[in-house]
């Protein structure tokens, strides 16, 4: 059994469209994007992290 469309809960009729069953759901989706409806939570770091090459001396040897 195939999921359903995460937009209108049909079940995908073709499977140039997976996971959506049409363009338009697809599409409805891509919006949602593109607006910013959507997102994906991130966590900050408050320091960024140092670099384990580089040992704080000159690069002149």
């Amino acid at each position: 059994m195939m999921p359903l469309c995460p937009i209108c809960r049909k079940s995908p009729a073709s499977p140039d469209f997976r996971p959506f069953c049409s363009r338009r759901c697809a599409d409805v989706d891509l919006q949602g994007w593109l607006s910013g409806r959507y997102a994906i939570a991130a966590q900050e770091e408050d320091e960024p992290e140092a670099d384990p090459l580089d040992h704080g001396g000159d690069d002149t040897a």
